[in-house]
């Protein structure tokens, strides 16, 4: 016999979808799908435009990977950033804190992950030939690995550092000022800067 009390499917598609975020269960996708619906239908409705409009304008930037609604993002073409110097990072939410600390002006490649053999997430899928193709483009003369130091940060640190030593390409790394196990976005900004600052060779 079906549960008299069974909520509806929009309910139920909008719960599953919400429960997507890192971070959110169930309980708290159903919270938060009650609090839209109930309290709030603009922002209900003004996240879904939103969601919608950035599914179907952004794109990836043909030079560092991150989101753009053109070919080549408004970084990438800025006159003043030292193309000289070129900092992977795993996700935009990194670079955007290493953008806050104000003290790094070169540019940027963003990998959209980091390797995790285990999850199926390798080389291949990262697109590292790409990775490797920016960065010995000729202008670039060294290549700052700020990848988180969780794991998998570390060993795509090693992977791209290796790769990148076999081309005769400066490689550093962020310093330990980054606690270990930890995710750049989540690190205050006085901390990456210092850490851009201190950053040695891998």
């Amino acid at each position: 016999m079906e549960n008299s009390t069974s909520e509806p499917q929009p309910l139920l598609a909008l719960v599953d979808a919400l429960k997507r975020l890192p971070g959110v269960g169930v309980r708290t996708a159903r919270r938060m799908a009650y609090h839209l619906l109930q309290h709030d239908l603009q922002a209900a409705q003004q996240l879904g435009q939103a969601l919608t409009n950035a599914v179907e304008r952004l794109q990836h930037c043909e030079q560092c990977n991150g989101f753009t609604e053109v070919p080549i993002c408004a970084t990438c073409l800025h006159p003043e950033r030292d193309k000289t110097l070129l900092c992977i990072v795993e996700t935009p939410a990194d670079q955007n804190s290493i953008e806050a600390t104000h003290g790094y002006t070169g540019l940027y490649y963003v990998l959209m992950g980091r390797l995790a053999p285990l999850e199926g997430t390798g080389p291949d899928e990262l697109d590292f030939d790409r990775v490797l193709a920016r960065a010995a483009d000729g202008i670039v003369q060294e290549v700052i690995l700020a990848t988180n130091f969780t794991a998998e940060g570390e060993t795509t640190a090693h992977y791209l550092s290796e790769a990148l030593r076999t081309r005769g390409i400066k490689v550093t790394r962020l310093a330990r000022g980054v606690p270990a196990g930890s995710e750049i976005e989540y690190v205050d900004a006085g901390t990456v800067a210092w850490a851009l600052m201190e950053r040695k060779p891998t």
